[in-house]
């Protein structure tokens, strides 16, 4: 029981460390401390030495980081094209969480894989029970393989809860962008609002795509790319009818009522599926939490007395 308890709290810490290194930005935070240094060098008016600055900056930003990305760099050249397409198309559907791209995963997904299979090796080595070396070794690959593919069930939960956000926040925002039409507003200056309105996922696409507009993208393809980054079906739908009723010149505002009725229904179709599901869901903590609990506590007493009686002098 000791070496199974190492053994997850190892593997917990291992994880925690995985997903710091795969949320913070070091590019970002080398960026701002760098310029911070800068900066105070220009007031002080001492002489920049960059030696001096680069020695200062933490172990991790100095050793780690660039080790990683450098074992990333040799993964992808012998990773596929298709692969690294997917991964990049899956990073943009998270959301690009904290500005990491391929090389960071292909990096992790290495660095996970070495540490949970050298976990197992060195807690089978360690403690007192002694494995032949066949099982360890395939103990080891299996750890190996969830290692892994750790990074990626991290990225696909992103990749979901993203989802989910879009959907919840779809019906409310396609509500505004009716009225900010109906009241004389353009496609644009209605997305403008919602960006404004609101601070999710769904606002910050809406916001991308102005952007990309103002840079000279067309508002089509520029909604089309958006769709495509989100991997919604209702956004795709919700953009396939805008692009539609731009090209055969159908009331716009009368196309966006639609589709917020849509959405508001379809949000509560997901809701009622949601609260079908809860009894299946419950029936697992309750047939291992709650029955035993209920049958120590309710059939403790009556062995007991049992025990003590005629019945329990015989079975003795």
């Amino acid at each position: 029981m000791i070496v199974i308890a190492v053994l997850v709290a190892l593997i917990i810490i291992g994880a925690g460390v995985l997903v710091y290194i795969g949320i913070n930005n070091p590019e970002a935070a080398n960026e701002r401390a760098l310029q911070a240094r800068l900066e105070e060098f220009n007031i002080t008016g001492e002489q920049i030495d960059l030696e001096k600055i680069e020695l200062s900056q933490p172990f991790t930003e100095r050793v780690i980081y660039p080790v990683a990305r450098s074992l990333g760099n040799l993964a992808i050249r012998f990773t596929p094209q298709n692969a690294l397409n997917s991964l990049q198309r899956k990073l943009e559907r998270a959301g690009s969480p904290a500005g990491i791209d391929p090389t960071m995963i292909l990096s992790l997904q290495f660095i996970a894989m070495a540490m949970f299979a050298g976990l197992i090796v060195l807690v089978f080595t360690v403690g007192q029970t002694k494995w032949p070396l066949g099982q360890i070794i395939l103990v080891s690959l299996l750890f190996g393989l969830l290692g892994f593919y750790f990074p990626q069930l991290w990225l696909s939960s992103k990749i979901s809860r993203r989802q989910k956000d879009i959907r919840r926040a779809m019906p409310d925002a396609l509500d505004l962008l009716t009225i900010c039409v109906e009241a004389g507003l353009g496609f644009d200056a209605a997305m403008q609002k919602v960006s404004e309105k609101w601070e999710t996922e769904l606002s910050l696409g809406f916001a991308r795509v102005i952007k990309e507009i103002q840079l000279g993208k067309l508002r089509r393809e520029a909604l089309r790319d958006m769709a495509d980054r989100m991997g919604v079906p209702e956004m795709t739908s919700f953009v396939a009818a805008v692009i539609q009723s731009e090209q055969l010149g159908v009331s716009l505002a009368k196309v966006l009522r639609i589709q917020s009725d849509q959405m508001r229904t379809k949000r509560r179709q997901i809701a009622e599926e949601e609260a079908h599901k809860a009894p299946i869901k419950m029936l697992i903590p309750m047939a291992l939490l709650i029955f035993p609990s209920l049958m120590i506590v309710l059939l403790t007493p009556a062995g007991l007395r049992l025990m003590h009686s005629a019945l329990g002098g015989m079975l003795r």
